[in-house]
């Protein structure tokens, strides 16, 4: 498996405490966010989603 960093990640998950840690993590590590946050409802329960990318490929 690659140590290389993917250029683009889509994070999603359930709008929790843990979803936030994980973006938080991702900016941390380099990331910048990339467009707006996306919601959603399945039914149960609100369904978050944020891209993140790196720097280098943001201002492309």
């Amino acid at each position: 498996m690659s140590d290389e960093k993917p250029s683009y990640r889509l994070l999603t998950g359930p709008d929790d405490h843990v979803f936030c840690e994980r973006v938080a993590d991702a900016l941390a590590e380099g990331y910048v966010l990339y467009g707006s946050p996306a919601i959603t409802h399945d039914g149960t329960s609100c369904i978050v989603a944020q891209a993140v990318v790196l720097p280098e490929i943001a201002k492309n």
